[in-house]
């Protein structure tokens, strides 16, 4: 038997409210002055006004130049913040794109070169040799559960291909996941991110990866999801599917160190080529890849329909998660969002190149992504 090494390592305080201890734990950790890394959306809103109070008295910088799907100069630009604050720490404070940078923009701050070097596939890959400031995240949306996660995904400024720095040293010290957070999310938003989060969970119980441990947190996860995905985005102030979304997104991140497939696949190249919101674009695939999968795992996928409490075996999951997006508004296909049939072959050549097709548990070529993406449209 070949030897499998796991780690959950990640201190987590959870519950409304759990922002209010962000303050004490960085004194305790010798920290005064903090750069809150965020998006351009979200520093407008009275959420991080509020949060920010909560902060006395650290010595508080803001950097907001997070937009879209994030690229590698936002990185640089944090990083560039960080030293003109004389920074001492960073708080990852929204969603997938702003912690995704909040977990290099220390790293770019200590270290030399672009953040391009220290890519997991680059030929030449930089180490990660000095140390980290300390790093905190605390998630506002329901989605990426990038708080967890111990890669950042961050996209080419030119080609906009994404890339992915991964090291367990990128991993935040501390996460302060509170749902009231979470509150002020808007019905689409709270539709996009929670179909994220269920796609982390699903596509990472199908992987064919061993991981038993992942495994048991996917199926758990997608249960917590599948009850309270569709109550969240009806009632916006219902703090226990709000609580309920922030956990299955959560366990989603844990789970995908399983890796994920063919949804993400596609995923990643919208994103790429049509800068499509990633949740949305997971949304827009998850049922078309799904029914092409389930000839492959039909016992994996009765599994995921006895957690998402769907009477009818496997067969009847995928026509569940259609008959879902629709009751959140997710109703329209690719071509609604931009999407055009030239750039089907392009779409088709990365999903087929992407990391996670390595983990789709039915082998896909580009040929295969192109008839699904065409499906889609």
């Amino acid at each position: 038997m070949s030897i499998t090494r796991f780690a959950f390592p990640t201190p987590i305080h959870f519950g409304a409210g759990a922002r209010k201890l962000v303050a004490a734990h960085l004194q305790d950790a010798g920290c005064q002055r903090p750069l809150i890394v965020t998006d351009r959306a979200l520093a407008a809103l009275p959420v991080l006004a509020e949060f920010r109070a909560h902060l006395a008295p650290l010595q508080v910088a803001v950097f907001d130049g997070v937009h879209g799907n994030p690229t590698c100069a936002m990185v640089m630009a944090g990083a560039a913040a960080f030293k003109a604050h004389g920074a001492d720490s960073v708080i990852g404070f929204g969603g997938g794109a702003a912690l995704d940078v909040a977990k290099v923009v220390g790293l770019m701050a200590t270290h030399d070169g672009d953040v391009l070097e220290y890519v997991w596939d680059h030929p030449q890959v930089r180490p990660i040799v000095n140390p980290l400031p300390p790093f905190v995240a605390l998630p506002t949306t329901s989605g990426t559960g990038s708080e967890v996660g111990r890669s950042a995904v961050v996209s080419e400024n030119d080609t906009h291909v994404k890339r992915t720095v991964f090291s367990p040293k990128i991993l935040a010290q501390a996460v302060f996941a509170d749902p009231e957070l979470t509150l002020a999310l808007p019905p689409a938003v709270t539709a996009a991110t929670g179909m994220d989060a269920l796609t982390h969970n699903i596509e990472s119980y199908l992987s064919p990866a061993w991981h038993p441990m992942c495994d048991g947190i996917a199926l758990e996860g997608l249960r917590l999801g599948a009850r309270a995905l569709a109550t969240a985005v009806a009632e916006p102030g219902n703090l226990a599917a709000r609580a309920d979304m922030m956990m299955s997104s959560l366990m989603g991140a844990v789970a995908f160190q399983k890796d994920l497939g063919g949804v993400h696949a596609c995923a990643h190249a919208l994103g790429a080529v049509c800068d499509l919101h990633h949740g949305l674009a997971n949304a827009l695939m998850i049922d078309t890849v799904l029914a092409w999968n389930h000839e492959a795992v039909p016992a994996k996928f009765d599994e995921l329909a006895h957690a998402a409490g769907v009477a009818g075996g496997g067969a009847a999951f995928v026509p569940w998660l259609k008959a879902l997006k629709a009751r959140i508004g997710i109703g329209s296909r690719l071509a609604a969002h931009g999407v055009r049939a030239e750039q089907l072959p392009r779409l088709a050549e990365l999903a087929a190149a992407d990391f996670t097709n390595g983990t789709n548990p039915r082998p896909a070529t580009a040929t295969d992504y192109e008839r699904l993406l065409r499906q889609a449209m």
